[in-house]
């Protein structure tokens, strides 16, 4: 898996290409650990994600935990298939997907 990272002041945005599972999402979340201080919009890309496993929805929920307190975190560009894991795993009552 790749993820692009972009840091603009207090804005972040993490991409990840290809599939989040449990060998990549260690990736991910020291992603998100490394530039998540400070930030108070997040952003989630999943545009080029095309596999989302619970280990993935283990980064995802605990970066909306982190910025419950210090921000906000949006998901976006989500396919079809994604959104039936969100939809069956109740978290689209939890994430803000756009």
């Amino acid at each position: 898996m790749e993820i692009t990272v972009n840091k603009n002041g207090t804005e972040l945005t993490l991409s990840p290409i290809g599939k989040l599972d449990t060998a990549t999402s260690p990736q991910l979340q020291a992603a998100v650990d490394e530039n998540i201080s400070g930030v108070t919009g997040l952003t989630f890309n999943l545009e080029k994600l095309v596999y989302l496993s619970s280990a993935g929805l283990r980064v995802l929920m605990s970066a909306q935990k982190t910025m419950n307190k210090q921000g906000e975190m949006v998901i976006t560009n989500v396919n079809e298939d994604i959104m039936d894991i969100f939809d069956m795993t109740g978290l689209t009552d939890v994430f803000k997907i756009v």
